[in-house]
């Protein structure tokens, strides 16, 4: 999944992370995942049964030794190939019984045919038939939302957390099984690599009360990577600015329109980053004076906002990321612009596409900054972001056979279940040239659009034999950046607003972008926070707070 074609947007960020992204951080508390209301009845979870609910965390035995080692929270990274007979075995016999599936994921590309030769060999791995029914990943909300309101339900259902909107959070209580008595506690050692699942991920797979996600465990960190052409910053004596001033400056210095090159793409995000500001609801709150403060309310918010106005008015930005139009992934690989932002999902994709043709091109991540140069204040995300779902209508016996789906492709690096997910057949999609493995056209075709991921996924790791400098490059930024991360208050839970307030938050991204492009003011992105305020946002603010008010007793969380 690439980075948008008409620039960035907070779904598109997402997207661009999700599907690559583990698990770090986070803490135990409420899950309110309901319909209009106050967080009261159903969907409210103490603590201490928080804990009652999520399966008991246990190593897998057979994952192999990383060849960079994890590091604050940090992904562990494997910079070379294993041999097939060196592969673990966390599956060494189908524990499937034979049963069909249906499965609704999406997809980004174009469907493998049915019976293709990578899905039949995973489901004979498994013991399983699955009936995929892919749709496309651009438009999979509004398939999704009709499949939910529908009586045909599949058998597993994918849901990201861009789609938990409108009706569906309360379609999760009400269609899909509970899993806690199948994965609770000590439970789930009957499925030895979702035991290996990090528990953080687990913690945000809690909807309406219960444990009924399939997580694909995302990374503390990832979701805004700035980037930068390392090898052109190499090959004139650059260093990457370490301060917000600076960065201006620098980006004034380097930019000559002339010859086509401009610093740097949009770097709102980066600027969100710069400045502190809080993520996304739900976790855009803070306490400040003894009351929550929203994002939009913070001057983080509308400082960022102003700097990267001032970008803008310095004619340092590429003119089609002005016009938010084209793929600014393009304009940075041709070398039109030598800064941007995305989600860590382009990092491994680009760097490929480039060995080819640029052999040289080398791009790699500076490191997050306040201001003024000091530390910044970075923002954890949740632990998981992407969830399937079991139908609840399938007896229990259904329940454990598709829980044996998600305990393969839940398989950790160095076994051989991971290597047949992410390769296929050695042979026939894959062949080893030099000792690393090229895809071959039906690999591209058959295993690279991905769809038994979606089931469920391990511990995120970082694993390019062919390119072991973004392993090197990837994991290095992290164990830099992670020290800066805290939780937000809101950390680890499924909160699903009233409906009436749902929707406070609409229209702030493209305002954002008005403002920064100086088709707004700031002074418009303040009277738009004020009437935020007066439509809702001050209800909404009382609404959550009485959720911290009830999650502990002391509105702390």
């Amino acid at each position: 999944m690439s980075n948008s074609r008409s620039g960035p947007s907070r779904r598109n960020f997402l997207a661009a992370t999700g599907v690559a992204a583990a698990a770090v951080g986070g803490m135990p508390l409420l899950s309110a995942c309901g319909g209009e209301g106050s967080g009261r009845g159903e969907g409210r979870v103490s603590e201490e049964e928080l804990t009652s609910i999520l399966p008991t965390y246990r190593a897998s035995d057979v994952a192999v030794e990383p060849d960079i080692a994890a590091e604050h929270g940090s992904s562990p990274g494997y910079t070379r190939w294993i041999p097939t007979d060196d592969l673990g075995a966390s599956v060494p016999e189908p524990l499937g019984s034979g049963g069909e599936f249906t499965a609704m994921t999406p997809l980004w590309g174009t469907p493998p045919r049915p019976g293709n030769p990578f899905w039949t060999a995973m489901d004979e791995a498994i013991g399983v038939r699955m009936n995929w029914q892919t749709q496309d990943g651009n438009t999979y909300g509004e398939k999704l939302g009709a499949t939910l309101a529908g009586s045909d339900i599949p058998d597993l259902v994918c849901i990201p957390s861009w789609e938990l909107q409108g009706q569906i959070p309360q379609a999760i209580a009400n269609r899909f099984a509970d899993l806690g008595p199948f994965l609770s506690g000590d439970k789930v050692f009957d499925f030895p690599n979702l035991a290996a699942v990090p528990t953080e991920a687990w913690q945000a797979s809690v909807f309406g009360g219960a444990l009924r996600g399939l997580p694909m465990p995302q990374r503390i960190i990832g979701d805004v990577v700035p980037y930068y052409r390392q090898d052109i910053f190499d090959a004139n004596g650059w260093e990457p600015p370490t301060s917000g001033q600076e960065f201006i400056d620098f980006c004034v210095e380097i930019t000559s329109a002339r010859n086509r090159v401009w610093a740097c793409e949009d770097m709102k995000w980066f600027a969100f980053k710069m400045y502190g500001v809080l993520p996304d609801k739900p976790l855009y709150w803070k306490r400040e004076g003894g009351r929550l403060v929203n994002r939009l309310e913070t001057e983080e918010y509308i400082e960022a906002l102003e700097w990267t106005r001032r970008l803008y008015e310095a004619d340092v930005v590429h003119p089609d990321a002005v016009a938010a139009s084209g793929d600014s992934t393009v304009r940075f690989t041709a070398g039109e612009s030598l800064m941007f932002n995305t989600g860590d999902g382009a990092w491994y994709g680009t760097v490929a596409e480039q060995r080819s043709t640029n052999p040289d091109f080398h791009m790699n991540a500076f490191d997050f900054f306040a201001y003024d140069g000091g530390e910044p204040t970075l923002w954890a995300r949740n632990g998981a972001s992407i969830w399937t779902f079991v139908n609840k209508s399938l007896s229990e016996d259904r329940i454990r056979e598709a829980l044996q789906i998600a305990n393969y492709t839940a398989a950790p690096y160095g076994t051989v279940e991971q290597r047949l997910k992410q390769y296929g057949l050695e042979g026939t999609h894959y062949t080893l040239e030099d000792g690393l493995p090229v895809r071959t056209e039906e690999g591209n075709i058959q295993v690279v659009p991905e769809t038994y991921p979606f089931i469920c996924s391990p511990e995120s790791f970082l694993a390019f034999p062919d390119l072991p400098q973004v392993v090197e490059d990837y994991t290095a930024w992290q164990k830099r950046n992670l020290p800066y991360f805290q939780d937000p208050i809101f950390i680890g839970r499924q909160i699903q607003e009233p409906a009436r307030l749902a929707n406070l938050y609409d229209g702030f991204e493209d305002l954002e972008d008005d403002v920064v492009r100086g088709r707004q003011s700031i002074r418009d992105a303040r009277n738009a926070v004020d009437e935020w305020r007066r439509n809702g946002g001050d209800e909404l603010r009382d609404w959550y707070q009485q959720l911290l008010d009830e999650g502990d007793g002391q509105g702390t969380a």
